[in-house]
C-alpha cells in the first residue's frame, strides 16, 4: 500500500495527496473536480453558439413574410454561413494552437456575438447573407477551442464524456431558442430577438476571462488533480504545420466523417421548423414543444454517447473498439428517420427526428474525441479545424441541395433518405482509413 504524502499547494497550504501511481489506480477517491468547472464553461459556450446560429431557422417564415425570400434565396443565406464557417475553420484551429485557448476563444465569441446582433440591421437577402457570413467566421472558433481545452484539461479516458457534456450545450441552445425567440419576437419583433440573443456571448466572455487558465498555471487546481489530468504519457512540444497533418490517413478519416455527417445536423438546425410548418401546419408560436422534445433527446444522446465509449474503455475495451462500437450504435439509430417525412402523425415524426438527432450527437462527441486519440494535444486544434472545414463544405453542398429539392418537389422524403444512410457509410470509410485509431506518426 502506498502511503499518502504531505504536499503544499500553490498558496503554501498543506494537504494530503497520493503518489501519481496511486492516483491512476484510485482517481475518484483522491482527485478534485475543478476540471468539470472548465467543462461547464465549454457547455455554456456551445449553448450560446447554437442559440445564435439557430435563431434564423426559427424566424425563417416570419422573415419570409417581410422580405419575401424563396427557398433558393434562403438556401443561399445558409450557404453564406457555411462558406464562412469553412473559411474560418481553415485557419482558426491553427490560430488557437498558436495563441492558446484563452485568447482564441475570447476573440471568437466577441466576433460571433457582434455578428449575431448585426442581423437586426439586415433588410434584404444580401444583408442577411453578409450577417450570416460574419457569424460563420466567428463561430468557427468554438469547437476547435473547446476540443483543445478538453485535451488540455482531461485524461484520455474522460475526454469522450467531457466532450459529450459540453457538446450537449448545442442541444440546450437548440432547445432554448424555440422557447425564447418566439416570445421576444411576438413582444418586440424579430430584430429584437437577434439583439437579445447575440448579447449573451459578452456575459460568457467575462466568466471565461475570470476562470480560465491552463491547468499547470491555474491557482485553483490541486496538485492531485493536475497529476490526474497529466497522467497520460506526455506529448512532445513541437510546432506541427498543416503540411505534416494533411498526408496522414487519420486526418482524412476524421475529415471524411465530418464532411458526410455534419450536413445532416445543419438540415435539422435550419430546416426543421420549416418541415414542421409545411408538413404539420405549425406556426411560430407552436414550434416550441416539438423542437424542445427533439433537442432534449439530442442532449441525452450527446451525453449518453460520450458515456458509452468512456464506460467501455474503463471496463477494459480498447479505445478503438469502444469508440467505434458507440459510433456504430449511433449510426444504426439514425436509420428510422427515413419514415419521418411520410407519417401524418406529428409526434411520431418528432420522436423519429429526435432519435436521429440524439444519435447524431452521440456520434459527434465520439468522432470529435478520436482527434485526441490519434493526435498530440498540440495538433488537436488544427485537426479539428481541418475536419470542421470539411464538415462546413459538406454543409454548403447540402444547403444548396435541400433548397433545390424543396423548390422543385416540396418534399422532405429525399432529404430524410439521405440522412438515414449517411452515417453507416461514413463509419465504414472512417474505419477503412483508421482501422485501429493508431496515433499519427508526426
Amino acid at each position: 500500500m502506498i502511503e499518502p504524502r504531505i504536499d503544499t499547494d500553490r498558496h503554501g497550504s498543506e494537504f494530503k495527496s497520493e503518489s501519481v501511481a496511486s492516483i491512476r489506480v484510485h482517481p475518484r477517491s483522491s482527485v478534485a473536480h475543478f476540471r468539470w468547472v472548465i467543462c461547464a464553461l465549454l457547455f455554456f459556450a456551445a449553448t450560446i453558439n447554437y442559440i445564435d446560429r439557430q435563431v434564423i431557422g426559427i424566424l425563417k417564415t416570419t422573415i419570409h413574410d417581410e422580405i419575401g425570400w424563396s427557398e433558393v434565396d434562403y438556401s443561399w443565406v445558409v450557404f453564406a454561413f457555411q462558406a464562412a464557417y469553412a473559411i474560418g475553420l481553415l485557419g482558426i484551429g491553427r490560430l488557437i494552437d498558436r495563441i492558446g485557448t484563452r485568447k482564441g476563444f475570447s476573440l471568437a465569441i466577441i466576433f460571433w456575438s457582434a455578428a449575431a446582433m448585426a442581423h437586426a440591421l439586415a433588410h434584404t437577402v444580401l444583408g442577411f447573407g453578409a450577417a450570416r457570413f460574419f457569424l460563420g467566421l466567428g463561430e468557427a472558433g468554438n469547437f476547435p477551442a473547446a476540443i483543445k481545452t478538453v485535451a488540455e484539461w482531461f485524461p484520455k479516458k474522460e475526454r469522450a464524456l467531457a466532450t459529450g457534456i459540453f457538446n450537449s450545450g448545442t442541444n440546450i441552445g437548440a432547445l432554448v431558442t424555440p422557447l425564447v425567440v418566439p416570445m421576444i419576437t411576438l413582444a418586440w419583433g424579430w430584430r429584437a430577438a437577434f439583439i437579445a440573443t447575440g448579447a449573451i456571448g459578452f456575459i460568457w466572455l467575462v466568466a471565461w476571462l475570470l476562470l480560465y487558465r491552463r491547468p499547470e498555471d491555474h491557482p485553483s487546481l490541486s496538485k492531485a488533480e493536475l497529476d490526474y489530468i497529466q497522467s497520460d504519457p506526455p506529448d512532445p512540444v513541437v510546432n506541427i504545420p498543416w503540411g505534416r497533418l494533411l498526408p496522414h490517413r487519420q486526418t482524412w478519416a476524421f475529415s471524411v466523417a465530418k464532411f458526410m455527417t455534419d450536413p445532416i445536423w445543419w438540415v435539422y438546425l435550419f430546416w426543421l421548423p420549416d418541415f414542421l410548418h409545411k408538413r404539420h401546419g405549425l406556426s411560430l408560436k407552436d414550434f416550441g414543444p416539438p423542437l424542445v422534445v427533439v433537442y432534449l433527446m439530442a442532449d441525452i444522446g450527446s451525453i449518453g454517447g460520450g458515456w458509452l465509449s468512456s464506460s467501455l474503455i474503463k471496463r477494459g475495451w480498447t479505445i478503438n473498439a469502444g469508440r467505434k462500437l458507440a459510433m456504430l450504435i449511433c449510426a444504426i439509430a439514425v436509420v428510422p428517420i427515413v419514415f419521418a417525412a411520410q407519417t401524418s402523425n406529428l409526434w411520431v415524426a418528432v420522436l423519429l427526428i429526435g432519435l436521429a438527432a440524439a444519435a447524431h450527437q452521440g456520434w459527434s462527441c465520439n468522432l470529435f474525441t478520436t482527434t485526441s486519440d490519434m493526435f498530440p494535444r498540440r495538433a488537436v486544434g488544427s485537426v479539428v479545424g481541418i475536419g470542421g472545414m470539411a464538415g462546413a463544405v459538406g454543409g454548403m453542398m447540402i444547403a444548396r441541395l435541400v433548397g433545390e429539392i424543396l423548390e422543385r418537389t416540396g418534399s422532405y422524403v429525399p432529404i430524410f433518405i439521405i440522412a438515414a444512410s449517411t452515417y453507416l457509410v461514413a463509419l465504414l470509410l472512417f474505419h477503412l482509413l483508421s482501422p485501429k485509431l493508431d496515433p499519427a506518426n508526426l
